[in-house]
């Protein structure tokens, strides 16, 4: 509902996107492809890397085309790296976000304790009986804007972003894909120093939550640490998965989408309770 025509549109728009890996489609695009198909732009066509670029090009798009590959936190590091451009003033409006889709059928896995999937097929964030989540499908995008043009533009503005931060934690936990408290608690207390967001003004986190015995107490120690262990102060938390599973690329946005959408709800309970309730 941004209500941005590309071909009308003066300004830059810019294009940055995520997507996960498809065997499917690069089996059917191997197989299937007509002669009348050169087969180079068809390796264009197969390669998740350009999807950015090729909806710039199918779509008229002059900003910055960027494909970003971080696993899990790709989209939300698409959605980092717009924000910077848009302050940069690369581009005038940004997309972001990502995709994952899952189109094998009748397909299952087998549990292996310890690792990433549930033993029982449920994603149970932060609960006591998790055992891990499962694999989600679908894809989502924001359209950014920088606020006082937002605002000038008299567009539908559903959330601010305050500020946004990233890092690596190097060698720093216990093996390549395990988390880190001290990498996670860093980066948290980085973007609230860019925002300018005191931890005792935060009332909800969207988490990674991925309902894993080793994931979840991390997250949780992480943000306990980043809010110094303030016993006074409570935050509400959640995540998306136990709703969609895990859309692996499309986890990022897709939190950040139903984080903003929690906000502009909550602003029409408290601001509309009349027109809500009759």
């Amino acid at each position: 509902d941004a209500g941005c025509n590309p071909d009308t549109y003066t300004g830059k728009v810019g294009s940055f996107l995520s997507a996960s890996e498809h065997t499917n489609w690069l089996a059917h695009s191997a197989t299937s492809a007509s002669d009348a198909v050169n087969p180079f732009f068809l390796s264009q066509l197969r390669n998740k890397d350009f999807i950015s670029s090729l909806i710039s090009y199918s779509l008229n798009l002059k900003g910055p085309s960027y494909h970003t590959a971080t696993a899990c936190s790709s989209s939300l590091v698409s959605t980092h790296i717009a924000c910077r451009s848009l302050l940069l003033r690369e581009c005038s409006v940004a997309l972001a976000g990502g995709v994952s889709l899952v189109t094998d059928t009748n397909t299952g896995y087998l549990y292996e304790e310890g690792m990433i999937v549930a033993k029982d097929g449920h994603c149970r964030t932060f609960d006591e009986q998790s055992s891990g989540c499962i694999k989600g499908n679908g894809g989502a995008v924001v359209v950014l804007k920088r606020m006082e043009d937002a605002i000038r533009d008299k567009d539908h503005v559903y959330a601010v972003i305050r500020g946004t931060a990233t890092n690596n934690d190097g060698k720093e936990k216990a093996g390549y894909t395990a988390p880190s408290v001290d990498g996670q608690a860093n980066c948290i207390k980085l973007a609230q120093k860019f925002g300018n967001v005191p931890h005792d003004s935060i009332s909800y986190i969207e988490a990674h939550g991925t309902a894993t015995r080793l994931g979840d107490p991390i997250e949780i120690s992480a943000l306990n640490q980043a809010f110094e262990n303030d016993t006074n102060h409570t935050c509400a938390i959640g995540s998306l998965k136990s709703n969609l599973g895990h859309l692996d690329v499309a986890a990022g946005v897709a939190g950040l989408m139903k984080a903003s959408l929690a906000l502009k709800l909550s602003l029409i309970h408290i601001s509309e309770p009349t027109r809500l309730l009759s």
